[in-house]
């Protein structure tokens, strides 16, 4: 009995709009008699006179039928004696157990339960029912209310539900029995308890009528107990069945229900269900309807559980669609679906057939429809009929309009020829074969047309290029992202299409001369998506198509560089790896070595002319007097934003890789090549740091690209990596810096002859170039560059003592702001103007780079400036980095053995030798460096000094340690060397305390003390002092003790001539140990001890009388050194050393 409550009965009923209920036929009145009898009868709550009239008017109504008085009978009975005889009974069923297979009531009754139903008053009838229903409850359900076996479904044989003519009856008393028992009949254990028995739908819904606020309650229970595949089981049909029911009875919450088994992964086959019954008309703004998008939704969601139970779902009922049971089929959700999505196809085919004309009304609906399939058959494994076949490819190769959407359903169609592959006949490969052939003779006015960039041309020719590739991988993941699905494609499925393409449509080399010939994509960028040019020249390039076909893609790639934009598009740095790759490693082809051509140095220079620092490279007369102000040009805005940014790094991207990959082609190739490295004077013009910078700035744009050429800077210009220009860089360019900068809106206009005079009088009157340099310290660094003549040339004027500091400071400030954009050329007229004696010809940065130490042939007053010392000393440390770097490329660059032509001579030097002479070289400059560093931490002949610590000599010995820091932590081996070397002993003091670094001496002091000259066993000891007084470590002590026994071992070798020498300056560094580890006086003082009886005896041996031992001030002071020679005063000095040990290590408090 499948007589469905109507929507209407539903609808009034849940809002009870009365004047809805009166119009309601008497038939759509029967249902929900129960509940408007219930409402008519009990008191309202509701007293308002709107409600007292609506009843009045249910009265009426009711009053006309005849089954209302046995409705009104069933609510005249004692519930409260009926609940306490039905849970009687329940505990009597529980103590019998609850596997009992019949009703221990009804079972006595001899003429049938229906028969006694009939005769029945409406007490009995009431307890009849309500037996019935707790007895398959309690079958259901265990004590504790739960389900006992989910899997045990069986239909329970009751006369009472099964007899149609009082089917009606019985839903009344199991209407009103409900809403008067609800603790002793839940409304959800009644529901899954009706859909065991024959007609229980039927009752279910008569049920859920009268009581409409339980619809939702009762939906969701009946799905949460439902079975993943519904219709494999009796029960799953069923339930099924009765939620169809309910949903035709409130179609308002049909797609509601739907969702809920999508939300539990249940009962698919009602999912389609409802869809059919409800989702046909409802479509999108596209044409699209609900059932198309929802089984997509399904099969593409994100959520792989969902997925997967759809597509189970699928693979289980075809086997039911295309078994032997053409019955059974049929009643499939499956079979429904394909039927109507065949009708959807048919609907919208052209009615040519092949390369018919598709309407524009269905080209999105029609490409929906190819994605849905693909996805039944990739992701759910549905086969096609030979019905589907056929129409499928009249789809495929129908012709839409040119537009975007016609796009994207020509891309779309072409992958599900590979994806979905059913051709079977010739006729069908050649209807195919004819479509790709249309295709490509359209593909150019369909991207004119529609005005889409990414057009399926490009998606051709890259299938095309996979396909003689036999990259067959690539071409599967090309159509998986196309489709924007991961399905499965056999390789061995693609052997009909690649034959094809490569065969039949598309050669290698007519795909290699066509793909020069496309246009290239005008701003591309990272938001176009889709396949471009770019992919298909990529592909090409990898396989080195255009080098074995001599075409040239040179003149191609340039103008996709020019015309790249920001955010960069994924693929360009790629692109240029690989054009580089088949620039330096030739490709052989029949005996001849081919590969492309590089960008020649003028299209090089094309795109840097447009960037900021090319064009403030030019040195100008500013015509406009506020040309210096604060402002940004349009251009400047434009280029600061992005434009022509891109094409600028690409660039210098592809210069610094081809530079790379040619040195490392030399090294492999004994410096044979035929292409050879771009010239000095192009880098020079390159604005690296600047395109470095802005890169850094826009790290999210280029964030492909800025990694890889950081690494290549800082492998082959180390000097513009250098840490502590970056760190400067991001102090003076920081927020905080520049608003703590006065910048008054009436500062004077500047121009570079302006400056210049300012400066020139900076000692008389410094407010107008203090003011002026304020306004240009606002400026952008770029912008600075006219002025980099003029500050550069003022350096020697603020040498000048009288030049008040504020001024220098900054001076050097708008030094550094030019150095983030021009410090090649920076550097070198610096270093020019500095420079203490004048060339016939100024310094070249070549010259700067095989000599690093010209920095430092200065005039002598740049050692006493600590700002411009300051600049020096970055600039010592760039220039050092660069000669590295510059004599690794030569011995790479110059790598294989260089023989004589005779063949019986040897090779002149090998690798390994011409290593060593690179360290030996670089240790050299790098040394002598530190050396002259250290020389001008001392007072020059003839200087002054006022004795206080605040004084020039002071600051400068700092900014020198903390430049030796630096360099000794990057290269620990060139501490060993310096100190072996030697320097000043005055220095100690300023060194050791000074440089933190200065603890490594501790690893190789030991070694110094062995070596055969005294002079470095002298320095060793000293340095050891310095050490000890520093750093009191356990190590320190160890080797203070072998300082000891290393003096010790002298006293007793060295001739008495050069004793008083040797020994002499190191008593002090005895003090210095003793005080710093009081436990060494022991041997310090036996030492002494016999220094002096080596003296006593001396002096007895020439029979020198001894004079009265006078006490005078400390030893340091008392002699002088020619008289450090005697072995009287050394004997004296040995006495003194002895009594400072007693004051300042023995009896001094504060040591313990």
């Amino acid at each position: 009995m499948d007589k469905n409550v109507s929507f209407k009965s539903f609808e009034a009923i849940q809002s009870v709009d009365v004047d809805k209920i009166v119009s309601l036929s008497e038939a759509e009145l029967r249902p929900i008699l129960p509940a408007l009898v219930r409402m008519s009868l009990c008191a309202p709550l509701d007293v308002s006179k709107q409600w007292i009239e609506g009843r009045k008017q249910l009265l009426r109504i009711l009053s006309g039928l005849e089954v209302v008085n046995s409705i009104v009978a069933l609510l005249s009975v004692d519930f409260s004696a009926l609940e306490q005889d039905a849970r009687k009974e329940l505990q009597i069923r529980q103590k019998l157990g609850g596997g009992a297979k019949e009703n221990l009531l009804t079972s006595s009754i001899q003429h049938g339960l229906a028969l006694e139903f009939e005769r029945s008053d409406a007490a009995r009838r009431l307890r009849l029912v309500i037996s019935e229903i707790l007895f398959i409850i309690s079958q259901i359900y265990n004590v504790h209310g739960k389900i006992r076996d989910p899997n045990d479904f069986v239909q329970r044989p009751c006369e009472l539900f099964e007899t149609t003519v009082y089917l009606e009856e019985v839903s009344d008393v199991l209407c009103i029995a409900q809403a008067e028992l609800p603790n002793l009949l839940p409304i959800v254990h009644v529901a899954e308890a009706l859909l065991r028995v024959k007609y229980g739908s039927f009752l279910l819904c008569q049920l859920v009528v009268n009581v409409p606020d339980c619809y939702y309650e009762v939906c969701k229970y009946l799905i949460m107990n439902g079975e993943k595949q519904d219709e494999d089981t009796l029960g799953g049909r069923r339930r099924c069945h009765a939620l169809r029911m309910l949903a035709n009875m409130n179609p308002k919450q049909a797609l509601t229900i739907r969702s809920l088994t999508v939300e539990e992964c249940k009962m698919a086959g009602l999912a389609v269900a409802l869809s059919l019954d409800h989702g046909k008309e409802v479509t999108s703004g596209n044409g699209v309807n609900d059932v198309i998008s929802f089984i997509s939704g399904l099969l593409l969601s994100s959520n792989a559980s969902v997925r997967n139970w759809f597509s189970i779902y699928i693979r289980n009922a075809q086997k039911l669609v295309f078994s032997q049971k053409k019955s059974n089929a049929s009643s499939s959700m499956l079979y429904s679906l394909k039927k109507h999505l065949l009708q959807e196809l048919a609907n919208i085919i052209p009615s040519q057939g092949f390369h018919g004309n598709l309407a524009d009304e269905h080209v999105v609906k029609a490409s929906a429809l190819i994605r849905l399939y693909c996805a039944l058959k990739g992701i759910a494994g549905m086969k096609f009929s030979t019905e589907e076949n056929v129409q499928l490819l009249y789809l495929v190769t129908c012709h839409p309009q040119p537009c975007a959407a016609g796009v994207r359903l020509v891309s779309l169609a072409l992958c599900m020829l590979l994806a979905c592959p059913f051709l079977q006949s010739p006729e069908e490969t050649q209807a195919v074969t004819s479509w790709i052939q249309w295709l490509v003779k359209e593909g150019a006015d369909f991207e004119s047309t529609s005005g889409v960039r990414a057009s399926f041309s490009e998606m051709l020719l890259l299938m095309a290029i996979h396909f003689h590739a036999n990259q067959l991988h690539a071409v599967v993941d090309l159509v998986c992202s196309t489709l924007a699905m991961k399905i499965p494609v056999r390789p061995n499925s693609l052997s009909r299409m690649r034959i094809m393409f490569t065969q039949e449509i598309f050669t290698e080399e007519v795909v290699t001369a066509h793909a020069v010939t496309v246009a290239v994509t005008s701003n591309l960028s990272a938001d176009i998506t889709g396949f471009l040019p770019v992919h298909c020249v990529y592909q090409l390039l990898k396989s080195r198509a255009f080098a074995k076909y001599q075409v040239q893609i040179k003149d191609w790639i340039y103008k996709q560089i020019c015309a790249s934009s920001a955010p960069l598009h994924p693929l360009l740095p790629g692109l240029m790896e690989v054009f580089v790759n088949t620039i330096i490693y030739p490709t052989r082809s029949a005996g001849k070595s081919l590969s492309n051509q590089p960008l020649s140095e003028s299209e090089i220079l094309a795109v840097f002319q447009s960037s900021n620092v090319w064009l403030a490279s030019k040195t100008r007369e500013e015509a406009n007097g506020d040309s210096a102000g604060p402002g940004l040009s349009e251009q400047e805005k434009g280029d600061s934003a992005g434009l022509g940014l891109t094409s600028q790094l690409l660039t210098l991207y592809y210069i610094l890789l081809y530079e790379d990959c040619l040195l490392s082609h030399k090294k492999a190739a004994g410096n044979i090549n035929k292409y050879s490295s771009y010239s000095t004077d192009l880098m020079t013009k390159v604005p690296i740091k600047y395109l470095l910078h802005s890169a850094q700035q826009h790290q999210k744009a280029y964030s492909g690209l800025y990694p890889s050429i950081l690494r290549l800077v800082a492998t082959h210009y180390p000097h513009l990596c250098l840490v502590e220009d970056w760190l400067s860089e991001e102090l003076v360019d920081s927020p905080a810096v520049v608003h703590s900068l006065v910048y008054p809106h009436n500062l004077p206009v500047c121009s570079p002859l302006r400056l210049q005079e300012a400066l020139m009088t900076c000692t008389e009157d410094p407010s107008v170039v203090l003011q002026l340099m304020a306004r240009l310290s606002h400026l952008p660094a770029h912008r600075l560059m006219s002025f980099a003549d003029v500050i550069v040339k003022s350096l020697q004027r603020i040498l000048e003592p009288d030049v008040p500091c504020k001024v220098v400071t900054m001076v050097m400030t708008l030094w550094r702001h030019l150095n983030t954009v021009m410090p090649r050329r920076l550097r070198v007229m610096t270093v020019n103007i500095l420079e203490a004696k004048n060339q016939l010809s100024p310094y070249s940065e070549e010259d700067i780079i095989l000599d690093p130490l010209i920095v430092l042939r200065c005039d002598r007053r740049v050692f006493r400036c600590c700002p411009i010392l300051e600049v020096v000393l970055q600039m010592l440390t760039a220039f050092l980095a660069a000669s590295r770097a510059f004599l690794f490329t030569h011995l790479q660059a110059s790598s294989g053995p260089s023989v004589n032509k005779k063949q019986d001579v040897a090779p002149v030097c090998t690798e390994q030798e011409k290593e060593e002479l690179r360290s030996a070289l670089v240790a050299a400059q790098e040394s002598t460096a530190v050396q002259i560093l250290l020389e001008i931490c001392l007072p020059f002949e003839g200087e002054q000094l006022d004795g206080s610590m605040l004084n020039s000599v002071r600051e400068v010995q700092c900014l020198v340690c903390c430049q030796l820091h630096q360099i000794f932590i990057s290269d620990p081996g060139l501490v060993k060397l310096v100190h072996f070397q030697g320097y000043p002993s005055e220095l100690l003091p300023i060194t050791v305390a000074g440089i933190p670094s200065m603890h490594i001496c501790l690893d190789f002091i030991p070694e110094l003390l062995s070596q055969p000259q005294i002079e470095k066993q002298s320095f060793a000891v000293e340095l050891v002092s310095h050490i000890c007084q520093q750093y009191a470590l356990p190590k320190s002590l160890s080797i203070a003790r072998l300082s000891i026994n290393v003096l010790l071992t002298n006293l007793m070798v060295l001739p008495g001539d050069e004793r008083g020498k040797f020994f002499a300056p190191l008593l002090p560094s005895l003090v210095r140990i003793a005080k710093a580890f009081p436990p060494l006086y022991e041997d310090i003082t036996s030492f002494l001890i016999q220094l002096g009886q080596v003296c006593g005896a001396s002096l007895a041996t020439s029979h020198s009388t001894h004079g009265p031992m006078l006490l005078s001030p400390k030893f340091e002071k008392m002699l002088t050194q020619d008289q450090l020679h005697d072995d009287r005063e050394l004997k004296k000095l040995t006495q003194l050393t002895f009594m400072d040990i007693l004051d300042e290590a023995v009896l001094n408090k504060g040591v313990f």
